[in-house]
């Protein structure tokens, strides 16, 4: 699959690949700050954003639509970001096209299986009445009996195309049917370990990548270094994002 880019500088190429709901542009505090070094290419992911939807969602599919897009580009390498379920997969293409990628960075997620449960929101995404003359404010107050929190909802929102036909720009229900999926994580065949240099950004307040996930990391990604970001949650790169765009150049022009 041929996944839509927003490109944005000049120099060595780096993907951008964000989290589940999200788009490329939820990413673009990062790709301002690292177009002044890279060609930042900032993906959707399937299902999201502007790239198509397909009815099968996994970290090896996803990770093979980043290789073809980047293939179609005429990129044989790139640096890798990604942050939650963009981090494994950036993880999985890591593991399984380890030429392609010359350094990676995850942002607050570990190759483990997760227990978080989103079934709650997507059911209420769904349910929510798509006639025309919807209003933000009406599909604020109908997600907001079960989504507590505004800045989720303002988040999940984003998706939201308002109009003469209201719809959700994600393929929604391509993405409840895969959300077991999108929660595991399953090593591929013939495991081995990525060689190259690897940086774990985790928010110092997430419960994400809690210290028993260290030995994971370093396991599959044995050149890694695992930093946490104090007074970071989940989001790390919007509670501090002077400090992750730090941490990414540190790491993405060291020549060690």
């Amino acid at each position: 699959m041929i996944l839509n880019v927003i490109e944005a500088g000049s120099g060595p190429p780096l993907v951008l690949l964000h989290g589940l709901f999200g788009t490329a542009r939820n990413l673009g505090v990062l790709s301002r700050a690292l177009s002044t070094q890279f060609r930042v290419l900032a993906m959707d992911l399937r299902n999201h954003g502007h790239s198509p939807h397909a009815a099968k969602m996994s970290y090896r599919l996803m990770a093979e639509d980043v290789a073809e897009t980047l293939a179609a580009r005429g990129i044989a390498r790139a640096a890798v970001v990604g942050h939650s379920m963009g981090g494994k997969t950036a993880m999985m293409l890591a593991l399984t096209r380890p030429e392609m990628v010359t350094r990676l960075a995850v942002l607050d997620i570990a190759p483990l299986t997760y227990s978080h449960e989103y079934d709650d929101y997507v059911r209420a995404m769904l349910a929510l009445p798509l006639t025309p003359g919807l209003t933000r404010g009406e599909a604020d107050a109908a997600l907001a009996k079960t989504v507590k929190a505004a800045p989720m909802r303002a988040f999940l929102l984003n998706n939201l195309v308002l109009g003469e036909a209201p719809h959700w720009r994600m393929g929604l229900r391509e993405i409840a049917d895969n959300m077991a999926e999108l929660l595991r994580w399953d090593d591929p065949p013939g495991l081995r370990p990525y060689p190259a240099p690897a940086l774990f950004l985790c928010g110092g307040d997430s419960d994400y990548v809690p210290p028993s996930a260290e030995p994971e990391i370093l396991s599959r990604f044995p050149r890694a270094v695992i930093r946490r970001i104090p007074g970071a949650a989940h989001w790390l790169h919007a509670d501090k994002p002077r400090e992750v765009i730090a941490a990414l150049r540190e790491f993405f022009t060291d020549a060690g």
